[in-house]
């Protein structure tokens, strides 16, 4: 007889086979689409979209918001994934284009298109690797910048998943693979991500339970991420919280629909950065204002109102003024050290996206033309032995050639200041 507490309890919001008529040949039985099925239609049939449009009608009530439904019907999508493709007009709810937000009820058709998923297993591929440590349990990078993480729709290959399977198979002296947790999204062993052009600490599982247990120290805030990132501008104060909420661009149009901004409704997000100023460099001299110069904000309390861009001075676009800043993350929500540095008036040199512009010598020689981000430093409990771990990555490449370029201008020609506000952490090595 089996043993009736090897089975979870049912929820009565939970979804079931018995909540929905599915229609479509992607459906599994239990009423959630076969990434397997979606995959082989979008390969032999290419954009059809008819192939990929599976619909659900629901038998009863949930009382559940719409992208929470998909993401138990659709599992190898997250939940932002979702949200992105009902923004897009890919959902529908009774034939009329849906809100992430709204409720779903007995009798609702819901009708998705469904972009066909990345397919699963990676291509070994002879990447160089700076590895800062590895055990049989996990490895720890400093990432090169121009690599993303893992495998998407539109970058099969070329990622650091790829160059992960080859280190293991050919180079590693422990050997081993990345854990299956997110390998039904082609993300195995991703504890946490890194955009494409930062640069620095990232951390990688090799089982299953290091990665639940690395997991549930990113998601507690049991990790200290510091960020290093030169600015436009001349950052003031000299540190600061920022206490804004991010959320989805307004806009849908091309160009526009990946970003991330401030706003305070229902879509915001609470994100929290901690910025404290390390270096600033001005090419014109530079007088400081007659008293003591102000003391941080004691508890890091956020600044009353935002600060004015100081990229209305003409002068300041031109090259004036550049602040590399060290940055703690308190919550991790997508592009958050962009948006909010963008927000206050000082984007990060090189990031088209939020305000940013390449930095090009009086010669016209490009010394950078990708966001000046670099993940400096990563600190968390080893999840299995417990034993506390810190790595340090410095700055690299063209970042720290600009680094030190602007030192070496500021100094002979305008102002140049070093700065170690309370709670800084990060040592500053080109």
């Amino acid at each position: 007889m089996p043993d009736p507490s090897s089975h979870p309890p049912h929820h009565p919001n939970a979804p079931d086979a018995d909540d929905l008529v599915a229609s479509g040949s992607l459906i599994l039985p239990g009423g959630k689409v076969d990434p397997d099925a979606l995959l082989a239609a979008a390969e032999a049939d290419g954009d059809d979209d008819a192939l990929r449009t599976v619909t659900f009608t629901l038998q009863r009530d949930l009382d559940k918001r719409l992208d929470r439904y998909l993401t138990d019907r659709i599992p190898f999508m997250s939940r932002n994934q979702l949200q992105r493709l009902i923004d897009a007009g890919e959902v529908t709810v009774n034939n009329r284009r849906a809100k992430a937000s709204q409720k779903v009820n007995a009798g609702d058709v819901i009708a998705v298109v469904i972009p066909p998923p990345p397919p699963r297993g990676a291509i070994p591929e002879n990447i160089p690797l700076d590895i800062l440590f590895e055990d049989q349990h996990l490895i720890v990078l400093n990432k090169q910048p121009d690599i993303i993480v893992h495998p998407a729709r539109s970058h099969l290959s070329g990622t650091l998943i790829n160059a992960l399977a080859w280190h293991f198979q050919n180079t590693s002296p422990l050997g081993g693979t990345l854990s299956a947790v997110g390998e039904e999204f082609a993300r195995p062993g991703v504890v946490h991500r890194l955009d494409r052009d930062t640069s620095g600490c990232i951390v990688f599982a090799k089982q299953d339970e290091a990665h639940w247990k690395l997991g549930h120290q990113f998601e507690h805030r049991r990790v200290d991420k510091r960020y290093l990132a030169l600015v436009h501008g001349w950052v003031e104060p000299l540190a600061d919280a920022i206490n804004l909420p991010i959320g989805p661009h307004p806009s849908k149009e091309k160009g526009l629909r990946e970003k991330q901004v401030v706003r305070h409704d229902e879509l915001g997000k609470n994100a929290l950065t901690l910025y404290r100023v390390r270096e600033r460099f001005s090419f014109v001299p530079r007088h400081p204002v007659a008293g003591p110069a102000p003391a941080p904000a004691e508890g890091w309390s956020p600044a009353a109102t935002p600060k004015q861009s100081p990229l209305k001075a003409s002068a300041v676009l031109a090259g004036d003024a550049f602040s590399l800043v060290e940055l703690e993350l308190k919550t991790g929500r997508t592009h958050q050290i962009r948006v909010h540095l963008s927000h206050l008036g000082y984007p990060i040199v090189g990031d088209d996206m939020y305000g940013g512009r390449p930095f090009i010598t009086q010669d016209k020689a490009t010394l950078l033309d990708r966001q000046a981000l670099h993940a400096a430093v990563l600190a968390f409990t080893h999840p299995i032995t417990t034993a506390p771990l810190r790595f340090t990555a410095p700055l690299r490449g063209e970042l720290a050639a600009l680094v030190a370029h602007l030192r070496d201008r500021s100094q002979s020609q305008g102002t140049h200041e070093v700065h170690t506000p309370p709670g800084a952490t990060v040592d500053i090595i080109v």
